[in-house]
C-alpha cells in the first residue's frame, strides 16, 4: 500500500480547499480504522501540525509507523544537540511512542548552519538509541538537497510531487535518490486541493495561470475522470516513490480515495509541469 495519511488536519484547520476546519478526534479515530483496514500502515505527523502528535497518541498509534518532524531552530538555543533530542522525545511523549519510524528535520535550512556539528550528533544518537530507524529531510524544493546531501546523504526524503510540481523528478533527483537507496515520500499531490477545485470556486489569487488549469481541467474532460483519479495516480504511478502522503478531512474522503481506480497516466499530466514558484509552493500563496 503507497499511501500514507498526513496528520495536518487532525491538529489544524488546513488547506486551500478545506471548509470543514480540524478534524474531530472521534473522526480521526475513524479515518485511521478505515486506513488500517486497508493496509495504510504509515501515519505523517509534526510538532508544527498544531495537536496531531497529542490527537494520534490518544487515539493509540503503536500499531503504526509514525513519522515526525523537528521544529525550526529557536533564537537562542546555545545547546543544540540536546535541544533537538529533546524535541524528538517530547514528539514520542505526545505520540506515546517508544520509537519512531523516521525524523525529519522541517527545517533543514538549520543543517546548513553553525549548528552543523550538532545536529549530525544529535543524529547519530538518535540512531544509535533506537529512537528512530531513518533520519532526513522534508523539504520545499529538491533544489534544497544539493547542499544537504553534502552535509549529511539522508535515510528518508519528503518532498512535494504533483501534476505541476514535477520538479523532483525532472530535476533527476528521483533517480538520484533512489540509486543511494534513499526513501521518497511525496506530499501535496492535490497541491493542497487546488487541483481538485471547480474553476469557479478557485480563489482570484490563481487567475493568473488560469491558461494552465484550463489545461488541467480539459485533461479531466476528455479522459472522462475525476481530478482525484488523475492526481492520484500520477503520484501512485512513479516507481521511485515509496509514499504518497494523503491529507484527508473524513472517513468519507478516505473512503473516496481507497475506491479510486488504478489507471495509468499518459504522457498529457507530464506535459503540465509547471516551474513558476508562486504557484507550486503554497507558502507563497497570497489568498487574502
Amino acid at each position: 500500500m503507497k499511501l500514507a495519511i498526513g496528520t495536518v488536519q487532525f491538529g489544524l484547520s488546513y488547506g486551500v480547499s478545506n471548509i470543514g476546519g480540524q478534524v474531530h478526534i472521534d473522526e480521526a479515530t475513524r479515518i485511521l480504522k478505515l486506513a488500517s483496514g486497508h493496509g495504510i500502515d504509515t501515519l505523517d505527523t509534526a510538532s508544527a501540525y498544531g495537536s496531531s502528535e497529542d490527537v494520534l497518541g490518544a487515539i493509540g498509534v503503536d500499531q503504526w509507523r509514525v513519522i515526525s518532524k523537528i521544529p525550526p531552530l529557536p533564537q537562542g538555543v546555545s545547546d543544540v544537540r540536546n535541544w533537538v533530542l529533546d524535541q524528538v522525545k517530547r514528539s514520542m511523549d505526545r505520540l506515546r511512542l517508544k520509537s519512531l519510524d523516521a525524523v525529519m528535520l522541517h527545517k533543514p535550512s538549520d543543517l546548513l548552519g553553525s549548528h552543523q556539528h550538532s545536529y549530525l550528533s544529535a543524529f547519530s544518537f538518535i540512531k544509535a538509541q533506537g529512537l528512530a530507524g531513518a533520519i532526513g529531510y522534508s523539504v520545499y524544493s529538491p533544489n534544497e538537497l544539493l547542499e544537504l546531501c553534502k552535509i549529511q546523504w539522508p535515510d528518508i526524503v519528503q518532498v512535494p510531487f504533483n501534476i505541476f510540481d514535477q520538479r523532483v523528478k525532472n530535476s533527476g533527483w528521483l533517480d538520484r535518490l533512489n540509486q543511494r537507496g534513499t526513501r521518497v515520500h511525496v506530499r501535496s499531490v492535490f497541491l493542497q486541493g487546488l487541483l481538485l477545485m471547480p474553476a469557479q470556486t478557485r480563489p482570484p489569487w490563481f487567475s493568473r495561470w488560469n491558461d494552465l488549469l484550463t489545461r488541467w481541467d480539459q485533461v479531466s474532460v476528455d479522459s472522462g475522470l475525476s481530478p482525484t483519479v488523475l492526481a492520484l495516480n500520477f503520484a501512485l504511478n512513479e516507481q521511485g516513490i515509496e509514499k504518497v502522503v494523503v491529507g484527508v478531512e473524513s472517513q468519507e474522503q478516505l473512503a473516496q480515495l481507497l475506491g479510486t481506480q488504478t489507471i495509468q497516466i499518459g504522457a498529457a499530466l507530464a506535459e503540465l509541469a509547471c516551474e513558476d514558484a508562486n504557484l507550486i509552493e503554497p507558502y507563497r500563496w497570497k489568498l487574502q
